[in-house]
């Protein structure tokens, strides 16, 4: 395997050297990597920063943090600095106490004698160090576990009437002839350019009418029919052989017979990407929930993010840590099901 995979990566169209061709090849797939990895390994970096990390420009990739030491006679620890005295020489120093740009230094080894010291001629001594600090609080100030539990019932329950729901309408559009068959599969891909944006309010008006407003049932059923999952069913549902129905209806096999027995496990593939996509549509999912809940009972971890901005400030340190811990378990079931997702798309349509 191992074999396998250096031929694969080391190949190249030159005998001996590398070709124009392959300083091109390699060129495009490193910036592709950076352009789409980048912004998230930044983001994991940043929330393991404390907010003057985050605030420090110019900024940092990794984390670092300023080093302390205890000293005797002192409390709490104190910062090191590294020290460039009057007579040209630097030590490591901890900082006791500043006054203006004047700072009070000690030796570590020997705190008895103070050492003053203009604050210009300090420089921290950093390490790079990964702190938990930004989740720990993160969590106990953000209510994780209901925020969560809300997130996964919307998402379960939102998933499966959307593959049921779907599935039937692409079902009667791809094996029922009738009049008007594909004007109303046009028009329903059509509602694809149509923004959620514009139809909020009138939505918005639909669910306070019927009581639905501020629940999760208010959140769940709107977003069921989705014009993406019935034309992705469609199309994957036409290359199921009408043959099969014919002869599950000569059987006797009714017609929901047939649904759940035949087309169902034949179109497997195109269902779970489908699944995968409403995982991650629900999951991310921030404009609606915004708008229809109002009771911090309800939120999902989208909105509940959202409590961590206010009116004159932001808590971006913890707003990045549950940032990467509310897109983990999205992120799992993706690196986990993304083969079903290739499948699933190269198989839509082929006859």
């Amino acid at each position: 395997m191992a074999t396998a995979l250096r031929t694969f990566f080391t190949r190249t169209r030159g005998h001996n050297r590398l070709d124009v061709t392959d300083w091109l090849t390699y060129g495009y797939l490193i910036l592709g990597t950076l352009v789409m990895f980048g912004p998230v390994l930044w983001l994991v970096m940043s929330s393991f920063k404390d907010i003057n990390e985050i605030s420090r420009f110019p900024p940092r990739f990794l984390p670092y943090r300023q080093q302390t030491v205890q000293v005797e006679g002192y409390a709490d620890p104190l910062p090191m600095f590294i020290v460039t005295l009057e007579d040209g020489t630097t030590r490591v120093l901890a900082r006791a106490r500043r006054v203006g740009i004047e700072a009070q230094m000690v030796d570590p080894a020997a705190p008895a004698e103070i050492i003053r010291a203009n604050i210009r001629a300090m420089t921290p001594v950093e390490a790079v160090f990964f702190s938990f600090d930004n989740y720990v609080r993160g969590v106990e100030k953000f209510n994780f576990p209901r925020y969560l539990m809300n997130t996964v019932i919307v998402t379960v329950i939102a998933t499966f009437l959307t593959l049921l729901v779907n599935s039937m309408a692409a079902f009667a559009l791809s094996k029922y002839k009738f009049p008007g068959a594909n004007m109303i599969f046009l028009v329903m891909v059509a509602t694809l350019l149509v923004p959620l944006s514009v139809i909020l309010v009138p939505l918005l008006l639909v669910i306070t009418e019927v009581g639905w407003f501020n629940s999760l049932i208010g959140l769940i059923v709107p977003t069921v029919a989705t014009p993406t999952g019935v034309f992705l069913l469609r199309q994957y549902m036409l290359t199921i052989p009408d043959e099969l129905l014919e002869s599950a209806r000569l059987d006797g096999a009714s017609e929901w017979r047939i649904y759940l027995q035949v087309i169902l496990p034949l179109a497997r593939p195109a269902l779970a990407v489908l699944a995968i996509f409403s995982v991650m549509w629900r999951w991310n999912d921030f404009l609606w929930p915004l708008v229809v809940l109002q009771n911090s009972e309800f939120f999902t971890l989208q909105v509940g993010l959202n409590s961590f901005r206010g009116e004159l400030n932001t808590d971006w340190d913890l707003i990045l840590a549950m940032t990467v811990l509310t897109a983990l378990p999205v992120t799992v079931i993706f690196a986990f099901l993304q083969k079903y997702i290739t499948t699933g798309i190269a198989t839509t349509g082929m006859k």
